[in-house]
Parts: structure tokens; C-alpha cells; sequence
């Protein structure tokens, strides 16, 4: 029998969809399903597909993306999106953010983290 993947925490996909959508996109430019695809293919199998469209509106109104419609052969015109300049230093910005993030979790989950602290010696002086 077929296990369905877990879903995930919905706090923390909603703290990582916005970075992982910069990263993307930082990759070649790309429409919503195709978006919703690639975030499916590195291990978000539950994604919803709706749920990268407030994130691409958001982007667009802030300026970190710019978009244009084109024709598909498969169907209805698509919404492609791409990255400003802005956009590009934001995915560079979370990234390091991110980086440092996982870091202190690393460190905090660490089980080495519980026992390399050595208690303080009360009689130095």
C-alpha cells in the first residue's frame, strides 16, 4: 500500500515557500504550475497548487518580479514570472538568512550541543 507523503508544517512551508520561490526563479524564469512542479520535485509533494500565488502576486507588487503573458500550445496563456534586479538581491538576502537560521537550529539540535557544555568552574578567580 501507497503511503501519502506527510504534510507539512504549515508555519514552516509558510516561512520557506517565499525563499524557495526566489531560488526558483533564480534558476530560469517560470509560470505558476510550473513553480508549483519544481517545489512538488524537491520534496514538497502536498503543495497545494494555489499556494504559490499569493506569493508571486506579493513578490510582483513589492518589484522583486516582473511578468508577461504568453501563448501555450497546451492550453490558456501562461503568467510568466522572472526577477528583478530587487528580486535578485532579496533571494541572495534570504538565502544567507536562511543559512544562518539553520545554523543555530543545527546547533540547537545538535545532541552534541547538550553535553559539550561544561559547566563553569565557580572557584576561578
Amino acid at each position: 500500500m501507497d503511503r501519502s507523503p506527510e504534510p507539512h508544517d504549515p508555519q514552516l512551508l509558510r516561512g520557506v515557500l517565499p525563499m524557495l520561490i526566489l531560488a526558483l526563479l533564480g534558476e530560469r524564469e517560470s509560470y505558476g504550475y510550473d513553480l508549483v512542479e519544481r517545489l512538488r520535485a524537491l520534496g514538497l509533494a502536498g503543495l497545494a497548487t494555489g499556494a504559490v500565488y499569493p506569493v508571486l502576486s506579493r513578490f510582483e507588487r513589492d518589484g522583486l518580479l516582473n511578468s508577461y503573458t504568453q501563448k501555450s500550445q497546451s492550453g490558456p496563456a501562461r503568467k510568466y514570472y522572472l526577477l528583478t534586479e530587487q528580486g535578485q538581491l532579496a533571494r541572495v538576502d534570504a538565502a544567507h538568512r536562511w543559512r544562518d537560521l539553520a545554523d543555530v537550529a543545527e546547533r540547537g539540535l545538535s545532541p552534541a550541543s547538550q553535553t559539550s557544555q561544561q559547566p563553569t568552574d565557580r572557584n576561578k578567580s
